[in-house]
């Protein structure tokens, strides 16, 4: 195999390589952190993204090798016809919505001979500097949708997110409407933990949580938490919509935790009954499904999918939606995310203890949640000081940290001691604060609920004890002490 680096990378930067595979060509995006390879021949996909050696994405292993090679060449190139005929490479790509079949105004795929299969254009730019790594994406010009899609993924320096900009060009001279619908295929597994399984939050819109879409063999289950959604892991062959979703989703599986943020606009209309979100899952079955077009499961996975506003475009108009991913640990429930971290469990601030426990992507401040607010914003208010904090690693605080010249260290206040907190999850003794993220470059910070109102300082110490007064008052004299 034969490899054209477009940049070499040293310590801490991007590199972005082009590599030959049997049947097409790849680009592998790297950071250090988070491995990425793009498929511009497999309708542009993403076929895999790589967090500390382990992969999130599902690949098809009965079309794709180990390297990402084409077991047979020539299932390379475009393809149409019925469900059955569907070569899925997996991965991720980008759709245009509503899918269907009853109408020119639906997008009656996949399969589809342009944006499914078909070959994108590819432009590579990585920064002087190595900072961060652009791939583009074009597909060809669609005569059924008349549409041209874009796809591009910016990977930068010391982040274990990188982010996603869909675009949508009407090509033809009528006018059309679509919804830009990205689909992110993850490897399903039977459910062994709690917490297992994709989850959503919701924005309190008004709109209905869930919305039934379609039914293989049943409807996904899906579980109410308060203000979040749970679609556990389950062996279901369905499609669940979300009109309410708060513009995150999260899956948590053998890999660690995904997620995926995108903004909603809650004054556009959505397609599939107003879904902002939508979840497909499927099992291996022993035969097609003949009301899905013959489709028949060969592998458990989960799709997480995002939309866009339903827009109506004119020739030559443009739409466009972003979103930002992240690869981390496996933690259980996805509570809200943020656009510099996701949080397991809330920041909350209660009865003079505030807790949580967050995982960062980089840089900047983790915001208490994505959608409703989590946290009152007293609490994210009392920050003080801070330590650096590795990428992608999870951070929790149980109180009992304080804070020594912009050093966070773990002990009681007033103890003078305590260790200096390395990346990993700390859970420290006594009510005083939570970790979370503030600042340039991935900085943790102490959260500090209020002292009797207001910060404890040697100007407002508790008053002192008949004892105290007798040592003071000896020292004053220098005479020794007498007892107290």
């Amino acid at each position: 195999m034969s490899s054209t680096p477009a940049y070499r990378a040293g310590e801490g930067r991007v590199s972005a390589v082009r590599r030959a595979r049997v049947g097409h060509e790849v680009v592998e995006v790297d950071n250090g952190l988070v491995r990425l390879v793009i498929a511009p021949a497999l309708g542009g996909r993403v076929l895999s993204a790589v967090r500390d050696g382990r992969e999130f994405l599902h690949r098809n292993p009965e079309l794709l090798d180990d390297a990402l090679g084409a077991r047979d060449p020539r299932t390379v190139g475009p393809h149409d016809g019925p469900m059955s005929a569907w070569r899925n490479w997996g991965g991720d790509k980008t759709w245009p919505a509503p899918q269907g079949w009853s109408g020119p105004g639906e997008w009656a795929g996949p399969p589809d001979a342009v944006l499914d299969s078909g070959a994108y254009a590819c432009e590579v730019d990585v920064a002087d500097d190595g900072s961060r790594a652009d791939i583009t994406l074009t597909s060809g010009d669609d005569p059924r949708t008349g549409l041209r899609l874009t796809r591009r993924i910016t990977l930068a320096a010391g982040r274990s997110d990188f982010s996603l900009r869909l675009g949508a060009r009407n090509v033809s001279a009528r006018k059309v409407r679509w919804a830009l619908w990205n689909v992110t295929q993850l490897p399903g597994h039977p459910a062994e933990r709690p917490g297992d399984g994709a989850w959503l939050g919701t924005a309190g819109s008004g709109a209905p949580d869930t919305v039934d879409l379609v039914a293989g063999t049943g409807r996904p289950r899906v579980e109410h938490h308060g203000d979040l959604l749970h679609v556990p892991a389950q062996d279901v062959v369905g499609k669940v919509g979300f009109p309410d979703a708060a513009g995150w989703i999260a899956h948590v599986g053998l890999a660690g935790t995904w997620t995926y943020r995108f903004p909603v606009d809650p004054d556009a209309p959505y397609t599939d009954g107003g879904s902002r979100a939508e979840v497909w899952m499927e099992h291996p079955l022993d035969a097609p499904l003949g009301h899905l077009g013959g489709l028949r499961p060969r592998h458990r996975v989960v799709e997480c999918e995002a939309l866009g506003p339903y827009r109506e475009l004119g020739p030559g108009d443009t739409t466009a939606l972003d979103g930002t991913v992240s690869l981390g640990p496996r933690l259980g429930a996805v509570t809200s995310v943020g656009e510099h971290a996701w949080w397991g469990e809330p920041l909350r601030y209660t009865a003079g203890k505030v807790t949580g426990v967050c995982v960062p992507s980089g840089g900047g401040r983790a915001a208490a949640g994505h959608g409703r607010p989590s946290a009152p914003a007293a609490a994210a208010r009392r920050v003080r000081g801070g330590f650096p904090l590795g990428t992608g690693r999870p951070v929790a605080g149980r109180a009992g940290c304080r804070t020594r010249r912009g050093v966070l260290r773990q002990g009681r206040a007033g103890s003078g001691g305590g260790r200096r907190l390395t990346p990993g999850v700390h859970r420290c003794p006594a009510p005083r604060s939570i970790l979370t993220i503030r600042g340039a470059g991935h900085r943790c910070t102490a959260v500090r609920p209020p002292w009797g109102g207001r910060r404890p300082s040697a100007r407002r110490a508790p008053p002192p004890g008949p004892g105290t007064r007798l040592r003071r008052a000896a020292r004053a004299r220098r005479v020794p002490p007498g007892p107290s």
